[in-house]
């Protein structure tokens, strides 16, 4: 079936808007329930986060492809899996769903609908676990897309379940959802001033992940509307 430009845009609004709903909203939830114990309230966060992408990405994949992050989107127009123009409008509409996310869950706890964050997330640790998280993503979208699409909701949602505690950064991965949590002064935010270097680690490790993969499997660029499940992109 076949969808138009509006409803995959919409689609892609929605999916990020309600991916950060769950990352903010469990974040503040876990904090508020855990007495003080970070390790249960980042259990908390990574669980609601696992299980929301899986849902979002069953729900919106066949629409828009569920990307839901700008590093998906970029990746997917360099393989010509999505037009620039579309790429322009998905990764706009994906910011501007994010923000609506921390909002929603902002006002969902009680509190004030943004917060301007003081969270540190600095040092090149933290970026280098930007990178890592978002190749390791990329990679993972591109390595089941190719062969077993049906498997995607479930291994992204894995990987970045896991991702949130191998890595420093705790793994956003995704421009899009940094962005907003920078609006956000509870568990899951970060510093304005801490954005650009996560966005551009990002940014790189989804590129290299491509760059690979294209290496690994020529005819990847024939196949790339499969990110990251079956859509139709006319």
């Amino acid at each position: 079936m076949k969808f138009s430009l509006r409803a995959r845009l919409t689609a892609e609004f929605l999916g990020t808007a309600f991916l950060v709903a769950a990352v903010v909203g469990s974040g503040i939830m876990g904090d508020r329930l855990a007495g003080g114990n970070v390790a249960i309230a980042l259990l908390a966060n990574t669980i609601a986060t696992g299980a929301a992408l899986v849902a979002l990405i069953l729900t919106f994949g066949p629409i828009s492809g569920a990307h839901m992050n700008p590093a998906v989107t970029l990746a997917d127009a360099i393989e010509r899996g999505i037009t620039w123009p579309d790429a322009a409008a998905y990764i706009t509409v994906q910011c501007a769903g994010g923000i609506t996310g921390t909002i929603l869950a902002h006002l969902m706890f009680g509190l004030r609908w943004y917060s301007i964050s003081t969270h540190a997330r600095h040092g090149w640790s933290q970026v280098l676990s930007e990178f890592v998280a978002t190749f390791g993503l990329l990679a993972v979208i591109w390595g089941c897309s190719r062969s077993r699409s049906s498997v995607v909701a479930f291994a992204v949602a894995s990987y970045i379940t896991a991702a949130y505690w191998f890595t420093a950064s705790t793994s956003f991965a995704n421009p899009a959802v940094t962005i907003a949590r920078c609006l956000s002064d509870t568990f899951a935010g970060i510093r304005p001033a801490d954005v650009p270097l996560f966005v551009g680690a990002q940014i790189v490790g989804a590129l290299t992940a491509t760059l690979l993969f294209r290496w690994f499997v020529p005819t990847l660029p024939k196949t790339a509307e499969r990110v990251l499940v079956p859509h139709s992109t006319s």
